[in-house]
């Protein structure tokens, strides 16, 4: 009996997949119902590494995350969330505007030098994600090896962090250890959203929309 209540608890861990049974995952409610009705145990999950691929910046990928940004940052034990070099710079009033705790958001910066090199962006979200310090880190990438999304995959699951990588719709052809996966594409009120991958969710497409109510 020992035995098997042991084993009962390690396959309740977020990292295992049982096939078409699912272990049991903390999740965070994306804001958007139905959205949340395709989502793996209905919500983003609490830690590990998810991919949101976009055919340009400025689509509706980040106001597609601001409810779960504004959950994770105005808990009683936020972490922090940080943005690693983003492409544009975080508006600061919108984000408050939507509920967001900015005391709880960094920013990494990466120099000019060292965005020449391979995996400075990505090795500073590596180290982010795997720190324990974090409850969301977000990066944007073009072409990261394989090898280097299973070390962020790792890493987001040591932290029991959330980690979001953005990437062109491109990379949707290639395989990923990422957890989750989906493009975010422009729609008439907001996004469409294709889960490409997705270990006990539904997979497809969703449309969700961005417009504040009554618009």
């Amino acid at each position: 009996m020992a035995f098997n209540s042991e084993l009962a608890r390690l396959l309740e861990h977020p990292a295992i997949w049982r096939g078409t049974s699912v272990a049991r995952a903390e999740v965070l409610s994306s804001g958007f119902a139905a959205l949340d009705e395709r989502l793996p145990g209905g919500g983003w999950p609490r830690s590990g590494l998810i991919e949101i691929l976009v055919s340009r910046l400025g689509v509706g990928e980040l106001t597609l995350l601001l409810p779960l940004l504004a959950a994770l940052t105005s808990g009683p034990q936020a972490r922090s969330c940080v943005w690693v070099a983003p492409p544009f710079e975080p508006f600061a009033p919108a984000l408050a505007a939507h509920g967001v705790a900015l005391e709880r958001v960094l920013v990494v910066r990466v120099p000019a030098a060292q965005k020449r090199l391979r995996g400075g962006a990505l090795w500073a979200f590596e180290q982010a994600l795997g720190s324990g310090a974090c409850d969301l880190v977000m990066a944007w990438a073009k072409r990261p090896r394989g090898k280097e999304v299973r070390r962020l995959q790792l890493s987001a699951e040591r932290g029991r962090t959330l980690g979001v990588l953005f990437r062109p719709s491109q990379a949707a052809a290639e395989s990923s250890h990422a957890a989750l996966r989906m493009t975010v594409e422009p729609s008439a009120y907001g996004v469409r959203v294709n889960l490409l991958k997705s270990k006990g969710g539904v997979r497809g497409c969703v449309e969700i929309n961005l417009l504040p109510a009554g618009n």
